[in-house]
């Protein structure tokens, strides 16, 4: 598959009966990203695409904390990740104490 500029990926991990906000727990770009998404596939993580998200989650540090300023955004996804598990509950419910999601995935154009 060809692709015009760059990837980026970001994973989050979201205990929610432990942590306060979700945490990025991985972040890349180029081949990084296809490591992430391709870790993520494996293990039957949900990859949710959103260049604008992944952008900002690739500013972050290792293990930070999601801001508050991107709590609506995170939400999404985790609603996106709530319905998926929702519509695949006949193949047995996810881990009820941990949510993680692959938050985005992006192919940005270069100038």
């Amino acid at each position: 598959m060809e692709h015009h500029g760059r990837r980026r990926a970001a994973a989050l991990r979201y205990q929610y009966e432990q942590e306060g906000s979700p945490t990025l727990v991985a972040k890349g770009e180029d081949e990084l990203a296809e490591q992430i998404m391709a870790v993520a596939r494996e293990h039957g993580v949900p990859i949710h695409q959103d260049p604008a998200l992944a952008a900002v989650l690739s500013r972050l540090s290792l293990d930070d904390e999601i801001p508050s300023q991107l709590f609506v955004a995170v939400a999404a996804v985790l609603g996106f990740i709530y319905r998926l598990e929702a519509e695949h509950e006949s193949t047995g419910p996810a881990s009820e104490d941990t949510r993680t999601a692959e938050a985005a995935e992006t192919a940005e154009r270069n100038p």
